[in-house]
């Protein structure tokens, strides 16, 4: 049976990896503003306090690991009173060396790794809309370790050093969303996977994409009545059943067009479509324009389309 988490991940192709060490010691603060790229960090030494914008301000302790697949604003700081350092990641340089707040010399009160990447799918925006906003995750060494690996890797100027950053940001990724813990207050794929009956239905779709899917036929999946398995899926994961299938369909047909050398009936085909005038007809609709002209057009152009 497909694995949801994975192929999304794999849609995603993560890359591009940045990383850095921060510390900090006395009184500090910073003030981060939106960079909307996803970034990572674990903390290696000591503690501070992580203010992300729209979640619960948390204390970070040693051993810990965040993940925010869209980078928001957020504030970091130690634990006695200062002013926050402003500070825009779009504008601000590359640093060569540890980055240090607060107190310049003797010890630090909080030693981090952390860094950013970037996703190569035009889709990104809708993929990660259904993952949570922060991922904290404590206790949990395999994520310290793939960071360490990370930060060595991305550290090197040698042969095939982004195939190996890309594969440790996969791992990374996969590793991170498993160990999540689950809120219930947050629909979204993680929420659908944790429930046994709509994680059965996902499963289902994914494995068999292509096929002519019907609420009555996923709710079977499911083992819910029809009524049941839509409110419930709607519920958790955040979107109708159909209207999943339907992105997971889009976002397939997006990557089939840019990266492989297939006919329009071939992509229809392959997504679940009997002649590529329908699928057409249905990618026109949802892109905001017809496929030849996405297959034509640059990635990132259309990815505007969204």
């Amino acid at each position: 049976m497909a694995d949801p988490l994975v192929q999304i991940i794999r849609l995603l192709r993560p890359r591009a990896v940045f990383s850095k060490g921060i510390s900090g010691a006395g009184a500090w603060a910073v003030r981060y503003s939106a960079f909307g790229q996803p970034g990572f960090c674990a903390v290696t030494e000591g503690r501070c306090r992580l203010a992300v914008d729209g979640e619960e301000p948390v204390t970070l302790e040693e051993g810990d690991f965040v993940l925010l697949p869209a980078t928001p604003a957020f504030s970091m700081s130690g634990f006695e009173p200062a002013t926050p350092v402003r500070i825009d990641p779009k504008a601000a340089p590359t640093p060569d060396r540890e980055v240090r707040f607060g107190r310049q010399d003797g010890p630090v009160d909080v030693r981090q790794f952390g860094g950013w990447f970037t996703f190569g799918s035009p889709d990104a925006e809708l993929l990660v809309s259904l993952l949570p906003g922060m991922i904290h995750i404590r206790g949990v060494g395999r994520l310290s370790a793939i960071v360490r690996l990370v930060g060595e890797e991305a550290a090197r100027e040698d042969i095939g050093r982004d195939l190996i950053l890309e594969r440790y940001v996969e791992i990374l990724l996969i590793e991170a969303l498993r160990a999540a813990p689950v809120t219930r207050d947050r629909p979204g794929l993680l929420r659908g996977l944790a429930d046994q009956r709509i994680a059965a239905a996902l499963r289902a779709m994914h494995a068999d994409f292509e096929r002519n899917w019907t609420v009555p036929a996923l709710a079977r999946a499911a083992g819910l009545s029809r009524s049941a398995f839509f409110d419930r899926f709607a519920r958790l994961v955040g979107m109708r059943p159909m209207e999943y299938l339907l992105s997971w369909r889009m976002a397939v047909a997006k990557d089939l067009l840019r990266g492989e050398d297939l006919s329009l009936d071939e992509v229809a085909g392959r997504v679940g479509y009997s002649s590529a005038s329908t699928f057409s007809t249905a990618f026109s609709r949802h892109v905001g324009l017809p496929p030849g002209r996405y297959m034509r057009g640059k990635p990132e152009l259309a990815g505007s389309y969204q």
